[in-house]
């Protein structure tokens, strides 16, 4: 396997830190482009597994950090889930350039709304792979606790986080309340893979039951057993990238 860093431009003129693997034989499945979940990074152990899974079975992915996160540069405070369907766009430019135009875009959590909102904007891709994804952005609002009335009145709160301080501001509610997932569900005229675990308590699996219920054919769902939300144990996500893999012989 080949492995790089390198930097790219994100859809707010940041430099964004993203990881590019390549399967030793070369791509002969293809390219993946891979969102992590919301306040991660794609140094995310799971997201490292399925990515040697990946290379293993001969896809090629890049993962990256969103803007104000991990290694890139900008502020989170000032992103929302619209910057992160841009900055995904802007991931898949960078890809075509360098000859590896991305037919499969994979989502982890907040990641997988995104992937589905941005699946409609790249035109090479061809498949699309949730992992314990909201039917609903909204859905991280949880997430902030008793915060969410302060966010209203004063424009901005700090918030706990994984054990990390971020500021939240009101636009990034209001971004929330705006998206119409339904409708990007319907008509997203992909492949599409739903991995779920029926025990996640962060992200529930009813969530799962709503996308495939509204979208259409071909559409596959996995269960994930007893994975807990970010497949803290090696073999839940290397079993998620070879399943992957294995799946989209069918549409690649």
């Amino acid at each position: 396997m080949e492995s790089k860093k390198i930097s790219f431009k994100g859809s707010q003129g940041e430099q964004l830190a993203a990881r590019i693997d390549k399967p030793g034989k070369g791509l002969e499945k293809g390219a993946a482009l891979f969102a992590h979940c919301f306040t991660c990074s794609k140094n995310l152990r799971a997201v490292g597994h399925i990515s040697q899974s990946l290379t293993e079975h001969g896809v090629g992915i890049m993962r990256f950090d969103f803007t104000g996160l991990g290694e890139s540069e900008g502020d989170f405070a000032d992103t929302n889930f619209s910057s992160n369907v841009d900055d995904l766009v802007a991931a898949a430019g960078y890809m075509k350039s360098e000859g590896m135009a991305p037919r499969m875009l994979i989502g982890h959590s907040l990641g997988g709304a995104a992937v589905l909102q941005a699946a409609a904007r790249i035109a090479s891709i061809e498949a699309v792979v949730t992992i314990g994804a909201p039917c609903n952005p909204k859905h991280v609002q949880h997430l902030l606790l008793d915060k969410k009335e302060d966010i209203e009145k004063n424009g901005e709160a700090n918030v706990q986080l994984a054990g990390r301080q971020f500021t939240i501001k009101k636009q990034f509610l209001d971004d929330l309340a705006a998206q119409k997932m339904d409708e990007v569900i319907q008509n997203l005229g992909k492949a599409l893979l739903i991995f779920h675990s029926p025990v996640d308590n962060t992200v529930g699996i009813d969530n799962a039951a709503h996308i495939y219920k509204l979208a259409k054919h071909p559409k596959s769902f996995i269960s994930l057993d007893d994975s807990d939300h970010l497949l803290s144990n090696e073999q839940d996500a290397k079993y998620v990238g070879s399943v992957t893999a294995v799946w989209v012989d069918r549409y690649f």
